[in-house]
């Protein structure tokens, strides 16, 4: 009799046999996180760079790859040997002063980048007549909605196809066809000596690793129930991600560095309609404004999805309240469902009653920046002080993350340091 070989998947550490649907259960914090960071802020401050400084750019976007991913895989670590989030280790290892310092940050934080992915949704719907008084509430209760549905996974699902619109921006690269010979030369291209470029780097850099996606992928790991055999599949998760939402950056820096850089930048980029004016003349108006449209909408809205979260859970970890979306609404959890819902609110009745925007986005990029020591600070002492010393960083891999790390930090500081 012959023996029947099973194919379905390679063994783990357990020895347990491993398929395609295990994959995809491990999946999704990693790329709802990255997808969420690719924001509406984040891809006009892409287009920007590009039409600023052209092919120049495009080498921070590649550096920022690294750190982004040894960031947030140390949340990856801690969230799934330690069953517990962000907020919730730093109050039982650091105290509750450090706590609610995190917890006080993290909301305000969260609640100026709702605000700029409402923005962002109110600036999609204006480029095809809708006004805001529309788009505005549908986008909220859609996203109140979402969470309410009391599943983790069936919540990550649709954020995950949500982000994915991001990704429509890519039929731009076919209709701009950048020259690679210009995108070599830019590589090699460093202007450190202008101080304009050098502050675009630093506010690059500082935006890379925010606070809530630091609260929220540890946090969904947690939710996700995943186990410490399923690390290194969730560590290749968050390089997905990484690589998915650079080469986004990428994209937009390079499209608007065909054109807009190329012919020189002398209109403001500010805005989604900013964006979809300077892109027309190139790719005509009407496809301009649908691939800017669907990826800016995408964007936004798997954002607000996943920074109301990040705050929730953040928020919820140090009051030591219930904080799980795996269950439905109850008095138990009403604490959580309840600060979800007013973050979406509050945010978006800022919008609609045309609260000063602009100075205030440029209170939460400083706030962001300040924020990075303390940040980035306390997840390196968790992951050495929290986790047991075989999920350690270890060796030059640890030395490296730390040096890193220190680099992103010192920019921060520099965004928000004198005459900036």
């Amino acid at each position: 009799m012959k023996e029947v070989v099973d194919i379905s998947g390679p063994i783990n550490e357990l020895g347990q046999r491993e398929g395609v649907g295990h994959w995809l259960k491990v999946f999704g914090p990693g790329l709802i996180v990255m997808l969420a960071d690719t924001d509406a802020g984040c891809l006009i401050t892409a287009a920007q760079s590009g039409a600023q400084w052209g092919y120049a750019m495009v080498l921070p976007q590649l550096l920022l790859i690294p750190i982004l991913y040894m960031a947030q895989e140390m949340t990856v670590r801690l969230g799934i040997v330690t069953g517990k989030g962000h907020g919730e280790l730093i109050r039982e290892n650091f105290g509750k002063g450090w706590a609610w310092v995190s917890a006080a940050t993290l909301a305000i934080s969260s609640i100026g980048a709702l605000l700029t992915e409402f923005v962002g949704v109110a600036g999609v719907g204006e480029l095809f007549g809708v006004s805001k008084w529309i788009t505005i509430p549908i986008a909220t209760v859609g996203l109140i909605a979402v969470a309410f549905t009391g599943s983790y996974r069936r919540t990550e699902k649709i954020g995950v196809i949500i982000g994915l619109a991001e990704l429509a921006f890519i039929g731009a690269i076919f209709l701009v066809k950048p020259q690679p010979g210009d995108i070599l030369n830019g590589l090699t291209t460093i202007p450190w000596k202008h101080r304009s470029y050098i502050y675009l780097v630093a506010a690059n850099v500082g935006a890379v690793i925010m606070p809530w996606m630091i609260f929220y992928q540890q946090s969904a790991v947690v939710d996700k129930q995943l186990q410490p055999s399923s690390i290194k599949k969730a560590k290749h998760d968050t390089l997905v991600g990484t690589f998915l939402t650079q080469g986004i950056m990428i994209l937009f820096v390079v499209v608007f560095a065909a054109t807009v850089g190329k012919n020189g930048h002398n209109q403001p980029l500010g805005s989604v309609g900013d964006l979809a004016a300077a892109l027309g003349p190139y790719i005509g108006g009407q496809t301009a404004k649908l691939l800017i449209g669907v990826s800016l909408l995408g964007g936004s809205l798997v954002a607000a999805l996943v920074v109301a979260l990040a705050g929730t859970w953040g928020v919820t970890e140090v009051l030591n309240w219930k904080h799980s979306l795996n269950e439905p609404f109850n008095k138990k959890n009403m604490g959580f469902y309840v600060i979800y819902t007013l973050a979406h609110v509050i945010g978006a009745v800022l919008v609609l009653a045309n609260v000063q925007l602009v100075d205030m986005a440029v209170g939460v990029e400083v706030l962001n920046a300040l924020m990075l020591p303390i940040v980035l600070g306390l997840l390196l002492m968790l992951e050495a002080k929290a986790l047991p010393a075989k999920y350690r960083m270890h060796g030059w891999y640890r030395y490296l993350v730390t040096a890193l790390c220190l680099t992103v930090m010192a920019f921060g500081l520099y965004m928000v340091g004198p005459d900036r």
